[in-house]
């Protein structure tokens, strides 16, 4: 059965802007229902058009591009809370492809209803911008690691921005967290080598910085992985539009 956008359990994050009675109605009526899907199920296809947009409600996946020898660069983790869709220069083909990692729900817009939205909910249009224009600022953090990081302070950066969306989500229990991804995804949202992810892992457990084992992660010393990964702040943010 679908969630009611009034009892939706994201709404009851701090890290989630408040939304006003009538911005909850509103969504209420821009939702047209939910999809499940499976592991491995493709939600978004690079290069074809989708009649849909997606907010994620559980689970987690990968967003990705692809070379044509098959080569892949992941762009960023799927997580809840994630406005999915929009990146296809709103109503043209799909720039990347998006790939349920884990069990997923979705919650469905119709991608022709968006003018309305902007026509009629500058708010909400606006959070939309917000968006968008908060993910152009994180791959510009990501370029930056991928092009001046060493492997390892990579690694350290990217299992932080993991660690706090999973911290702002409620995702971590027992300091550990889910975590279903393959040491292959890793590599390809860092640009590494599988070898090189895989010796860089184990100079961190060593360390004794980080544990990952049967899909838990678990971050063993915070300010030792910060200091690693020359970051110094904290999130720019604290809360964020849902839609």
């Amino acid at each position: 059965m679908a969630v009611d956008c009034t009892e939706c359990p994201l709404r009851e994050l701090d890290c989630f802007d408040e939304m006003s009675s009538s911005e909850v109605a509103f969504m209420s009526e821009f939702k047209k229902g939910e999809l499940n899907v499976g592991p491995g199920t493709p939600v978004l296809v690079e290069g074809a058009r989708s009649p849909q947009l997606f907010t994620v409600l559980r689970g987690m996946g990968l967003r990705y591009k692809t070379l044509e020898d098959g080569r892949r660069q992941v762009i960023n983790i799927v997580m809840p809370g994630d406005f999915l869709g929009l990146q296809a220069a709103v109503d043209g083909e799909m720039g990347h492809s998006v790939e349920a990692t884990t069990e997923m729900t979705l919650c469905v817009f119709k991608r022709s209803e968006i003018w309305t939205l902007f026509k009629n909910h500058p708010d909400r249009a606006y959070d939309i911008t917000w968006l968008a224009a908060t993910e152009e600022h994180f791959l510009g953090e990501a370029m930056t690691s991928i092009g001046q990081r060493s492997a390892i302070e990579r690694i350290a950066w990217g299992f932080l921005q993991i660690w706090e969306r999973a911290r702002q989500l409620d995702l971590i229990e027992n300091e550990t967290m889910e975590f279903p991804f393959r040491q292959q995804d890793l590599a390809d949202t860092l640009g590494l080598s599988l070898v090189h992810t895989n010796k860089t892992l184990a100079k961190l457990r060593e360390r004794g910085l980080l544990t990952w084992i049967d899909g838990r992660l678990r971050i063993r010393d915070h300010a030792a992985l910060q200091r690693l990964a020359v970051v110094s702040h904290g999130p720019i943010h604290p809360s964020r539009p849902l839609l």
